[in-house]
């Protein structure tokens, strides 16, 4: 069983794929807060970009999934956000590399381009895979740096 806490958040373009990962998850073991939407009704996702980041930032969950058409506009949202580091995922080496290299805490997937299946795939690789440190740090302490920048 899985012990991690995950928030999860959609827009209506995302909708049946969040629910089926919710189904899916909670099936795996993980403990999921579903921020919502409840249907397919049409919903701006930076809504629930906020709801779910406010929870990882905030530590209520240990990480977030976000869910949209793309994945593209929720990543863009979360990545807004102090201290999220958010990435769009599509192939498995991909949701570890942005664990382990970027320390990523939201990952978000399209589901125009994910399936149910490789959605799990991705969310339980992320949640198994631990950040290197090293190198890496000091490269995400610089691009974290640029958070309120100006230019």
């Amino acid at each position: 069983m899985n012990s991690k806490k995950l928030s999860i958040g959609s827009d209506h373009g995302g909708f049946t794929l969040k629910q089926e990962l919710v189904k899916r998850l909670q099936a795996d073991g993980f403990e999921v807060d579903d921020k919502g939407p409840a249907n397919t009704d049409s919903v701006d996702y930076p809504d629930y970009a906020l709801k779910v980041c406010e929870d990882v930032v905030n530590g209520k969950s240990d990480f977030g999934v976000l869910v949209c058409t793309t994945g593209i506009g929720m990543s863009m949202s979360a990545n807004k956000f102090h201290g999220i580091r958010a990435a769009v995922c599509h192939m498995e080496d991909a949701a570890e590399f942005t664990r382990r290299h970027n320390d990523a805490n939201v990952i978000c997937f399209g589901e125009k381009y994910d399936t149910p299946y490789m959605a799990e795939k991705m969310v339980k690789i992320f949640a198994a895979t631990d950040f290197e440190g090293g190198r890496h740090q000091r490269r995400i302490d610089k691009f974290m740096n640029f958070e309120g920048c100006q230019s």
